[in-house]
């Protein structure tokens, strides 16, 4: 078995989509980002390749590559999972907590969890997404962007 982790965050913006777990939220602003700038499936894709040690999103995906300019994450993450079957390695669990202090991420964690089981052909009793608030400490707590945090686990 082998153990991942992957942190992303972004800062707000004006004029773009909030999209986290590949789920569209309802909010006044969206994520900085070169593509969807979901977060969750960022940390997620990083845990991924970096229990397969193969390295990070950044070094697959990168934001000098106008291919990825926009690009669902899901499509990124569904990539990543192909990359992990062709080294014959399986996802086994995954593990995300959201740092946010806003917008309120209850109504969507069901709809996120079952999305990224799909798209890593699990059963969503493996996917477990959670989220906090920082108390409104930091750059999440003062509103200024969103943090996620991936553990994931491998089988050989």
């Amino acid at each position: 078995m082998r153990i991942g982790q992957g942190i992303d965050a972004h800062r707000f913006a004006e004029g773009r989509r909030l999209i986290l777990g590949g789920v569209e939220i309802e909010h006044p602003q969206g994520m900085a980002a070169h593509s969807d700038g979901d977060v969750v499936l960022h940390a997620l894709c990083d845990a991924l390749l970096g229990a397969a040690g193969m390295g990070d999103i950044g070094r697959h995906f990168p934001d000098s590559d106008m291919t990825y300019a926009g690009i669902d994450s899901r499509i990124l993450l569904r990539d990543v999972v192909n990359r992990l079957h062709r080294s014959n390695l399986s996802v086994h669990n995954a593990d995300i907590t959201i740092v946010a202090q806003r917008p309120r991420m209850a109504p969507h964690i069901e709809a996120m969890r079952a999305n990224i089981a799909d798209d890593l052909q699990l059963t969503a009793d493996r996917v477990n997404v959670k989220a906090t608030t920082t108390e409104q400490m930091g750059f999440t707590g003062r509103g200024e962007g969103i943090a996620a945090f991936a553990l994931v686990l491998l089988n050989e």
